[in-house]
């Protein structure tokens, strides 16, 4: 597609076509901005939206150079790009936010365990690991099962292995892919927590949420967290501020946390434990759209353009985000009226994708005073638009 000739807002580059970005262009509208997206194909997500969609490979830094030409800021909506290719347009000039030196920990789980206990985050036990005689190591020192994670790569529970004994790391291992070795966390829940920073160093939490997985997918999302002590979720939160700080991300960051004991013994680090890393939007912040008084993707764009960040505040007392995966029957859509009219309050985004059995194809959010109701009628219209069938 063409570049449209001239701007009226700053322009904002988005590598990577997928719904983070689609859904980012719904935040630019209202904010003036437009966003200018490097997809694979033009059958993306959001190249289906964005006008000013350029094709080409990401890994290619002469196809990054050129897409950057011309662009108030660059970000992404996914962590794939070289590291060593946005160290080069920072160099030359390039307003790249998220920047490579914070990047990298969201790219690189050894490099994220290091830095982070380097700085006294709360984490599992780690090493990395090579053969399977390392992992047996590592196990006679912390217990059996191990959690093995590829080092680089890994997403929605691919490249992570719960093994129970060394025949089943020896497997793992023979993949020939660079893992990290972690203790299992015996946690009581997940718990993921949403902070801004922009790049003169202002920084806003969102309220701490629940997350529920399922086969190494998030599900559902609860905010805010039910039941969680004000002081452990306010530790949440400053364990969260500090890594943006510290690792001096831009833009937001999402920290996927284990709560591992009652939030009565709220001392310390309150019992939590940092798993995760994404230096973007994320799925646990897809509730923000309705459900709080800034988007996480208008938050994003205000951070990666140094404007003053929004409320993160909530626009009701509970929200709940429920993923919509595809279904035996593709044809989604046609079951789509009765979720209007039996819920005209639930909210529905489809992503644009084919429909594929387990994809996440888009999500139905539902706001209320009462966190039973809410999360009933978030299941019910997601479940019903997967299968046509009544929860």
């Amino acid at each position: 597609m063409s570049s449209p000739s001239s701007h009226v807002g700053p322009v904002v580059g988005v590598v990577g076509a997928g719904q983070l970005a689609r859904m980012m262009q719904q935040a630019a509208i209202p904010l003036g901005l437009e966003l200018r997206v490097l997809a694979n194909s033009p059958d993306e997500s959001a190249a289906k939206v964005i006008v000013d969609t350029r094709l080409g490979d990401y890994r290619d830094l002469s196809v990054l150079r050129e897409f950057a030409a011309g662009c108030d800021a660059v970000t992404f909506d996914h962590e794939h790009v070289p590291t060593e290719h946005i160290k080069a347009m920072a160099e030359q000039g390039v307003q790249v936010h998220p920047g490579a030196d914070a990047l990298v920990h969201a790219q690189d789980k050894a490099e994220m365990r290091r830095r982070l206990t380097e700085i006294g985050v709360p984490c599992p036990a780690w090493r990395t690991v090579e053969t399977a005689a390392d992992v047996s190591d590592f196990a006679a020192q912390n217990g059996w099962p191990v959690v093995l994670k590829a080092v680089r790569g890994g997403y929605d529970g691919r490249g992570v292995w719960v093994c129970d004994d060394e025949n089943e790391a020896a497997t793992v291992v023979a993949n020939g892919v660079p893992l990290l070795a972690e203790a299992f966390v015996p946690f009581e829940r997940e718990l993921a927590v949403l902070v801004a920073r922009s790049p003169h160093g202002q920084g806003v939490s969102y309220p701490v949420v629940e997350t529920v997985q399922e086969n190494g997918i998030c599900v559902e999302v609860l905010a805010p967290a039910p039941g969680l002590d004000a002081e452990v979720a306010a530790q949440a939160q400053r364990i969260a501020l500090k890594i943006a700080d510290e690792l001096g991300v831009t833009g937001l960051l999402a920290v996927e946390m284990f709560e591992t004991r009652s939030s009565e013994a709220a001392t310390d680090t309150a019992g939590l434990v940092v798993n995760e890393l994404a230096m973007r939007p994320h799925n646990s912040g897809h509730w923000t759209i309705e459900g709080a008084r800034t988007s996480q993707f208008e938050q994003h764009l205000r951070a990666v353009l140094d404007l003053p960040l929004g409320s993160p505040s909530m626009a009701a007392p509970y929200v709940v985000m429920a993923n919509l995966l595809g279904g035996d029957d593709p044809d989604i859509f046609k079951r789509y009226e009765h979720v209007m009219a039996h819920d005209p309050g639930v909210k529905v985004h489809f992503y644009g994708k084919e429909v594929r059995k387990g994809r996440k194809i888009g999500h139905v959010t539902a706001l209320g005073a009462d966190l039973d109701d809410v999360r009933a009628r978030a299941r019910h219209a997601a479940v019903y638009l997967t299968t046509g069938e009544y929860t």
